[in-house]
């Protein structure tokens, strides 16, 4: 019998369990590599810099980041897939990883040739104007848009973002004209936004709260379904003027397709380790953020419903790429 066979056959009777654990190279052996798809300031930069440290301390093994830019946050989601699945490369991925494939070529299926790790936050949107602008709520924004078609930008990470979808989707409900300006990142979008570039925009609550916070932007609502603690006099857009209106990011742990299952879920447990206590909800909430949690398994799952969600989404809202 050939040795995979007998390993198989040793494995049914569980003989071979302990043999091929203590076979398997200890981990982590070197640095961990966490690729960050988008420019440092931007919310996936603020997260994964965030849980280097104490995931670090937890591992035994620095924690490096590494930004990897460029086709909404596709350039980066490709150097992770293409690492050796030994755990030691992992992403810090957004909902970006399937609107870009559903949108453009990319080389990679965003299930088959991903190991799923956590889905560790969801993140809505805040929609925020440049101070100068003479809108101070919703429906000042609806009545200035449709005064001016076309003449009001609003920048993006990137075509398929959450920030874009949330765009597109209250001009469609409005019934306005907007200029989408798609950036490398929300931080780049952010920045000229303060400086008067763009009009507006429906930043990630993580990146956009400090600008918020500091008086550089005006808040008008979040896109949120509900009403939220970091900002809890702020409305939905649901509330000011679309009812049913609900836009937000997802923000996950990925690796290539492979990765050993007792890896998989030990990096799962430390992430939750620093999030999934009071303190770690507290911190990430402050950040924006509203902790998912769950198994690798849960978030695989919920990857497959989004891809469906996704699609049908795009569908409807004409989403094209530019």
């Amino acid at each position: 019998m050939q040795r995979r066979g007998v390993l198989a056959a040793l494995a049914m009777s569980g003989l071979a369990a302990p043999a091929l654990l203590r076979a398997q190279p200890a981990w982590p052996s070197r640095p961990i590599r966490m690729v960050i798809p988008f420019p440092p300031g931007g919310t996936t930069d603020i997260l994964g810099r965030y849980l280097a440290p104490p995931l670090a301390a937890a591992l035994g093994q620095s924690v490096v980041i590494d930004n990897r830019t460029g086709g909404n946050g596709a350039v980066g989601v490709v150097e992770t897939l293409r690492a050796t699945p030994d755990g030691h490369t992992i992403c810090m991925s957004i909902s970006t990883l399937i609107t870009q494939a559903l949108l453009t070529r990319q080389p990679y299926h965003p299930i088959d040739d991903v190991t799923p790790i956590l889905h560790l936050a969801n993140v809505a949107n805040i929609l925020v104007v440049n101070n100068a602008m003479p809108i101070h709520s919703v429906a000042d924004l609806i009545t200035h848009a449709r005064a001016n078609p076309g003449r009001l930008s609003y920048g993006s990470p990137g075509i398929g973002s959450s920030v874009h979808l949330s765009g597109e989707l209250f001009a469609q409900a409005a019934g306005i004209q907007m200029v989408h300006v798609p950036y490398r990142g929300g931080g780049p979008a952010l920045t000229d936004l303060v400086a008067g570039n763009l009009q507006l925009m429906f930043g990630n609550a993580s990146s956009t709260l400090p600008f918020v916070r500091g008086d550089q932007v005006r808040p008008l609502a979040v896109t949120a379904a509900t009403r939220q603690a970091y900002a809890p006099d702020l409305p939905t857009i649901a509330e000011a003027a679309f009812p049913g209106f609900a836009v937000s990011e997802w923000y996950a742990m990925i690796g290539p397709a492979g990765i050993p299952p007792p890896v998989v879920e030990r990096i799962n447990h430390e992430i939750m380790a620093i999030v999934g206590t009071p303190e770690g909800r507290a911190k990430l909430l402050d950040l924006g953020a509203e902790v998912v949690g769950g198994t690798p398994a849960d978030f695989a799952a919920f990857l497959r419903t989004d891809m469906t969600r996704t699609e049908a989404l795009i569908r409807s809202a004409g989403i094209r790429v530019e």
